[in-house]
């Protein structure tokens, strides 16, 4: 992967970035998202933020070598830290898991008034950045899942607008754990992964039945059958 072929999974991250944008790209490793989005004219500008002093420098020696200074800055800094508010309208942050995606929303919120999109691509716990959207005045408007190398990624848009839109009042759990564009798609990867988490989920039920029982473990098998019930609802349509 370079500045002029992305992996699928970023191309995918950057198609959903408006044309003309002032991006902020959040834990930007080495700056290769940023730097693909301004040399294709889809960004006007970029921020390429980086909590790690190694990945920063290596962002800052990418946007260099590729003599984009003038339009990509790179800052060293904590999540939107790095943002100041009203420089951009469009964040993208993938790579890390959900919650801690929804964290560094949560503690950035003074950043987001200025911003009209957020591309998010959590590893794991897509289920934490729909909630925290739904409740943030955030509406989901587009997801996809994808494959790349044997990993299994979602990639979630919101834009502001109305967060009650894309769920129903009867499947609102479900939605949110499986996500209702996808569930509605439900294309090959999505029934491969939700198969195997449910998988998974059976196994850790039946080594559960082996321990001592107690309230606690109770409540936590109670909870791994509901996921598993709607995992098999979602399939069986």
């Amino acid at each position: 992967m370079n500045i002029e072929q992305l992996s699928k999974r970023l191309e995918t991250v950057v198609s959903y970035i408006p044309e003309g944008s002032r991006i902020a790209d959040i834990g930007s490793d080495h700056a290769y998202l940023p730097c693909f989005a301004v040399r294709k004219g889809i960004a006007e500008t970029a921020i390429a933020g980086e909590v790690v002093k190694g990945p920063y420098l290596s962002a800052e020696k990418q946007v260099k070598d590729a003599c984009l200074q003038d339009k990509i800055e790179v800052r060293l800094g904590n999540g939107l830290e790095v943002v100041a508010p009203g420089e951009v309208d469009c964040i993208t942050i993938a790579g890390m898991g959900g919650a801690l995606i929804a964290s560094i929303l949560e503690e950035g919120k003074d950043k987001l008034a200025s911003v009209k999109r957020l591309i998010l691509q959590p590893n794991v716990s897509a289920k934490s950045i729909r909630v925290w959207l739904l409740q943030n005045g955030w509406e989901l408007t587009a997801e996809e899942i994808l494959e790349e190398d044997g990993k299994v990624y979602e990639i979630l848009t919101a834009d502001k607008g109305e967060p009650e839109r894309p769920y129903s009042r009867d499947e609102r759990q479900k939605e949110l754990l499986l996500g209702p564009f996808l569930m509605q798609e439900r294309n090959d990867v999505f029934s491969k992964k939700w198969t195997q988490e449910s998988g998974q989920w059976k196994n850790i039920l039946a080594n559960m039945e082996k321990a001592e029982q107690t309230h606690s473990l109770n409540e936590r098998k109670a909870e791994l059958m509901h996921k598993i019930q709607m995992v098999e609802e979602a399939l069986s349509k």
